[in-house]
């Protein structure tokens, strides 16, 4: 899927194997061998195309190959000095370091009351499905803890060092104790669903062994405080033997089980150890499936097993590339692309409020009111759409549940999400008007259609039609109408909504948040019935709502919560502000536009109270709305300097965010904000530098996806943009808007017809398939430079505990 998603990207053996080599996994003559005979192989390539180049009469310009611009861009170096660092052990999930394949995770961290380092053991969809309170996932669904491997060492802890290697996706470092030291490597393999632990020890600790320890399969949210009455705990875990191997089964009381099994193999000096879950419902089958990958994996070697694992990665991080002059922001940014990756793929599990790593939490599942949407945001712009994937597939997969989440009467033609699901997105909804319906008694209507946002947005950057008409078109549809359900005409002749939450402010009639989302869920069905040709009986409704929907309330101060309700109160969420960002319904290309969204954001913030981490990266993305650089950057930072009421830092030391309890989307929407500086595209126009922070003199980004379907590379010296190179991977109509002071020029590729509008927007004709390169007229282009920006001296490897 990877290579899909990439558009003709496959990885180059020979390069990986040189990789290999340097990276010392394979022995010393081998790694000489490929070496010698890279040499070799790359003397006969080039005599190879010289005698082409001389057959054919092909006379070379500036344009590199995709492989020579490639090669420019040293991953593993580029990537070694993001690797996070731990030079004092990690004690709690705020700190450790972290490892997924998207569905399986694990920490590795020092027990904090005991003489042991902890490996967790972790998994996406081991889940209740018991239904005691209406399907009310947080309480009747919550995910479920699985257990740990405790290492015991021989002498007492006294220190170690921990190194997470983001361009292998692996920790290794070393335990010291009073009799010696425990060297350990981890992974959890990218295809196979299996943690693999690798010890080797010094004399003193040859007697250090791994201990399993089971957990009950427990809400995590009781186990929070957090408690729901005649919540009754699932039976105790049980341990059987299967094929020679340890299996710790933990059966639930609405059937189905988990199963952890393992095996340790000795081999010389190693020991390794190899662990697999599996979860089923409602069979009880979970046994085989664990037991058949750890049969399977352990038959081969660590080695083996490293070198299939980092192909997929090495051919994952290059997907897009980004260097900012702000070093911390850089790491900061690198690690939420792997984090990213470690959570979920394409078949894999839905990003939840923790992604794989489970720990007690009020929070053990997903939450629709703002979570799932920041946390899939910068998937879309760094051409992972592979990622982006595991939504609307999960969506798609769940169609029916999504339906049955509404009131009876509405099934026939609707369909909603609750606040909170787990991976099978039960949840009812709550009916406008109503404060007895629902999910948390609140009438919180908007959660799929915010999510449909995110497909729409998966779709623009893709120009995927199948995923379109048979996922997006008929939940969106569908979440159109039950909002039109609702809808009354008042004495004003306008259209008005009832009673509705806003995330999580409160309940009022014509919340904007709600008529942000039928505006926009109007709008795009109508563009989607034009582009797939769709005589669908509800376009003319669809047009009328958007004729006579009532005005947004607002006043001199700016967006109100809802009608005769101004925003008063300190509020994390920006709800309320969902027409500016992500829906660009309300733009800095309107008149007063950048004025009202100035005055919205002052009232927000002028309440502190109650801002969190989100509220800053929220602030971040609409300040590079309108073109603020300054601030989106300013507020970036906070997010990264701040701290909650407890004086303890949203951010943690591996980039993992705290709010009352552990959660992860947060920093996720970071990364989003780095985006917004960089590239926008919405309203059909690209927008390359938009929003970049005056102190970003030097700023370079390869392959980010426009919507569209274009991959945009660009870069910016000395505060003026350089080059600017596009690809068409679907021949959509290009409108460029680019922050040079002069006429942009074509130096490289199509010959493309260009036409300039009065307001600065390049009209290109690039068809599908190719590209241009542009530079400032009169500039002097001398090829497409990809080498990062100069980093800032003592900011290398700035996570971790130091």
């Amino acid at each position: 899927m990877i290579r899909q998603a990439r558009h003709g990207y496959s990885l180059n053996p020979w390069r990986f194997c040189t990789r290999i080599a340097r990276k010392g996994t394979v022995p010393s003559a081998l790694a000489d061998s490929l070496r010698w005979g890279q040499s070799l192989f790359c003397l006969v390539r080039l005599l190879r195309f010289a005698a082409i180049v001389m057959y054919s009469g092909i006379l070379l310009t500036g344009t590199l190959s995709l492989s020579a611009e490639e090669d420019q861009i040293d991953w593993p170096k580029f990537l070694e000095g993001h690797d996070l660092i731990w030079q004092r052990l990690p004690e709690t999930w705020f700190d450790a370091p972290f490892l997924g394949n998207g569905l399986m995770g694990t920490m590795f961290l020092k027990d904090p009351e005991t003489n042991s380092m902890i490996l967790q053991v972790q998994r996406s969809d081991v889940q209740d499905h018991r239904n005691l309170s209406g399907g009310v996932s947080v309480y009747d669904r919550p995910r479920l803890p699985i257990g740990h491997f405790a290492l015991l060492p021989e002498g007492k802890i006294t220190g170690g060092k921990i190194r997470l290697d983001l361009w292998n996706a692996e920790a290794h470092g070393r335990i010291t104790t009073d009799k010696g030291f425990i060297d350990f490597r981890i992974i959890v393999h990218t295809d196979k669903m299996v943690i693999v632990a690798e010890l080797s020890t010094s004399k003193g600790e040859q007697g250090c062994r791994w201990e399993w320890r089971a957990e009950e399969a427990f809400s995590p949210r009781q186990a929070y405080g957090r408690t729901t009455k005649n919540y009754e705990a699932n039976p105790p875990w049980e341990m059987t033997k299967r094929n020679g191997m340890d299996v710790c089964v933990q059966p639930l009381l609405s059937g189905g089980q988990t199963a952890t099994a393992w095996r340790e193999i000795e081999a010389g000096d190693k020991n390794t150890l190899y662990v697999s879950v599996g979860h089923t419902f409602p069979g009880e089958t979970a046994v085989k499936e664990a037991v058949d990958v750890v049969e399977r994996v352990s038959k081969a070697n660590f080695s083996e097993l490293v070198v299939s694992h980092r192909e997929w990665w090495h051919e994952y991080y290059p997907l897009s590339f980004v260097s900012v002059p702000d070093t911390r922001i850089e790491s900061f940014y690198w690690i939420q692309m792997y984090k990213l990756a470690s959570a979920t793929r394409a078949d894999r599990a839905l990003i939840d409020n923790q992604g794989p790593w489970l720990q007690k939490t009020p929070w053990p599942g997903a939450w629709w009111n703002l979570n799932v949407q920041l946390t899939y945001w910068p998937t879309y712009a760094s051409n992972r759409l592979d990622l982006a994937a595991s939504l609307s597939n999960t969506l798609h997969r769940n169609m029916k549940n999504l339906i049955n989440n509404v009131p009876q009467e509405y099934r026939e033609d609707s369909a909603g999400v609750g606040r909170s699901t787990t991976q099978d997105c039960i949840s009812p909804v709550g009916m406008p008007g109503r404060k007895d319906v629902g999910d948390f008694n609140a009438p919180e209507i908007g959660l799929l259609p915010w999510a449909c946002h995110n497909l729409w947005l998966q779709y623009r950057h893709s120009m995927d039609e199948k995923m379109l008409r048979e996922t997006l078109f008929p939940l969106l549809r569908r979440s159109t109408n039950y909002y039109l359900h609702f809808l009354e005409r008042g004495a004003d002749g306008r259209l008005h909504l009832p009673p509705t939450y806003s995330p999580e402010y409160g309940v009022a009639p014509d919340c904007n948040f709600d008529l942000a989302l039928i505006n926009w869920s109007c709008k795009t069905l109508i563009e989607i019935c034009e582009r797939l040709d769709i005589q669908d009986p509800l376009i003319p409704k669809w047009h009328e709502t958007l004729n006579d929907l009532t005005d947004y309330p607002q006043d001199e101060t700016g967006f109100f919560i809802g009608r005769d309700m101004p925003y008063t109160k300190s509020h994390r969420h920006y709800s309320h502000l969902l027409m500016i960002y992500p829906l660009y319904l309300v733009n800095r290309e309107q008149p007063n536009g950048v004025d009202l969204i100035e005055r919205s954001l002052a009232q927000w913030h002028s309440l502190t109270k109650s801002l969190r981490g989100y509220s800053f990266t929220g602030y971040s993305s609409i300040s590079a709305a309108i073109g603020n650089g300054d601030d989106a950057a300013l507020y970036l930072n906070k997010l990264l300097d701040n701290k909650d009421s407890n004086g303890e830092a949203f951010i943690r030391a591996n980039t993992l965010y705290k709010e009352a309890g552990p959660v992860i989307e947060t920093p996720l929407s970071g990364a989003q904000c780095v985006h917004d500086m960089l590239l926008q595209s919405w309203g059909g126009r690209i927008r390359v530098f938009p929003a970049v922070p005056s102190k970003w003199q030097d700023v370079i980004f390869k392959d980010l996806r426009a919507e569209g379907a274009f991959l945009i590379s660009a870069r910016r010296s000395k505060g003026k943009t350089e080059w600017i190179r596009i690809k068409s991977l679907a021949g959509e109509a290009c409108l460029l808007l680019a922050d040079s002071d002069t006429p942009l020029q074509i130096v490289s590729g199509w010959k493309a017809d260009i036409k300039r509008g009065n307001d600065g927007t390049l009209q290109i004709d690039l068809p599908k398939g190719k590209e241009i390169v542009l530079s400032p007229k009169g500039a002097t282009f001398s090829g497409l430079d990809y080498t990062p920006v100069s980093r800032q001296k003592g900011s290398e490897n700035y996570y971790g505990l130091k």
